[in-house]
């Protein structure tokens, strides 16, 4: 009697310890994102992938009427920066006029959930509350973010205890191996915005283009009849890709935390083995099957890119 009493403790123990740190990690998420949103900060990190790092500076400030002002500057290469005015979005890059768009986030390589609303990330993936660590010379407490399933990647963060600010990020596949992480490497918290800022918010910004509201229902002559648990399709279009100004079909999924592209345009060739490259966390596959290319593009295992691909199907009609 006894043990099955010591068998039943352990187990009410376990389950509450576990909705303990289920709860305990989404505070904590939660934190960083009322931070993100309402903290004056200045922030520097840098992005390592493939033994090579690309350097950002990072600034955010909310101004008198609560309206929130962001630069994002990539600092290696030709200058590009992403500049944000409330549900403004202007973009500076060597390649394009300067041009803005409609938006309350910025593009940028910390994921855009971590600034809103954390409690989606619950559907597929757990939230486990782990150790603490010092990081930038500051305590951080480690969250995880794991998978329920092995088609997609975990997230391992660090927040600041202070603050509850980000201070290292890093993509870790199920056997634990590093693809890619992000570091920290400065981060100064102000009673105001930064003077870049105030700059900001005086400054006019670029045009605001017209684009197309997203769109869902467009019908192509191809259908995904495979998805991984939990992604739901956002955007479909038709546009040139930049570098071959070819045209092609375009699916964007997204199950909150990860994006992954779908693309599809006629080949000359009737069959070509699979490709692929990888960036860090970013799986790039090519295929081509029936004279059909077929590119997945995201951060999501090459298994699960390669699975998705061979469930395009074709339907037996001419393309447009």
């Amino acid at each position: 009697m006894k043990i099955i009493y010591l068998a039943f403790w352990l187990t009410v123990t376990s389950c509450s310890a576990f909705a303990f740190d289920q709860e305990s990690s989404k505070s904590w998420l939660e934190r960083l994102s009322k931070s993100l949103q309402t903290l004056n900060f200045s922030t520097s990190f840098v992005v390592v992938k493939n033994n090579q790092a690309e350097p950002y500076h990072w600034y955010h400030g909310v101004g008198d009427h609560g309206t929130q002002y962001e630069i994002l500057a990539l600092l290696n290469g030709p200058r590009r920066d992403v500049l944000r005015k409330g549900d403004v979005v202007s973009y500076l890059e060597p390649e394009y006029a300067p041009y803005s768009i409609v938006s309350n986030r910025i593009s940028s390589p910390i994921p855009t959930i971590f600034s809103g609303d954390v409690s989606k990330l619950e559907e597929n993936y757990d939230l486990i509350f782990a150790g603490k660590s010092r990081i930038l010379g500051r305590p951080a407490q480690m969250i995880r973010i794991v998978s329920k399933d092995h088609h997609r990647y975990g997230y391992w963060l660090w927040l600041d205890q202070e603050t509850g600010l980000l201070l290292k990020l890093a993509i870790i596949t199920r056997k634990g191996q590093l693809l890619e992480q992000i570091q920290f490497t400065h981060l100064d918290i102000t009673k105001q915005p930064a003077e870049s800022l105030q700059q900001l918010a005086k400054a006019k910004l670029p045009h605001v283009v017209d684009i197309p509201k997203n769109s869902v229902n467009i019908n192509f002559p191809w259908r995904v009849t495979w998805l991984p648990a939990g992604f739901k399709l956002i955007k479909t279009d038709r546009h040139r890709i930049t570098i071959t100004k070819q045209p092609a079909d375009f699916m964007l999924y997204s199950d909150g935390l990860v994006d992954f592209s779908i693309y599809v345009m006629p080949s000359n060739v009737k069959h070509r083995e699979t490709e692929f490259v990888n960036d860090g966390a970013t799986v790039v596959l090519n295929q081509v099957t029936n004279g059909n290319e077929v590119s997945i593009v995201g951060k999501i295992p090459a298994e699960t890119s390669k699975m998705i691909a061979d469930s395009v199907m074709f339907n037996q009609v001419s393309r447009p």
